[in-house]
């Protein structure tokens, strides 16, 4: 036997502060850069590891 349910009432939506693009931007691109940055290095990590190791 199915029951009827009522509606619930819900609380007003709430307004958020409207997000900050330029900041949100600008570490995106640093993270970018960082990362750019990181995987060069390893690579030249890798290679110079390769002569050292494996004279």
């Amino acid at each position: 036997m199915a029951t009827k349910h009522r509606p619930e009432h819900h609380a007003e939506l709430q307004v958020e502060s409207p997000m900050d693009y330029a900041q949100h931007e600008a570490t995106y691109n640093g993270f970018l850069t960082f990362l750019k940055w990181s995987v060069l290095g390893l690579a030249v990590t890798a290679i110079i590891l390769y002569f050292v190791v494996n004279p």
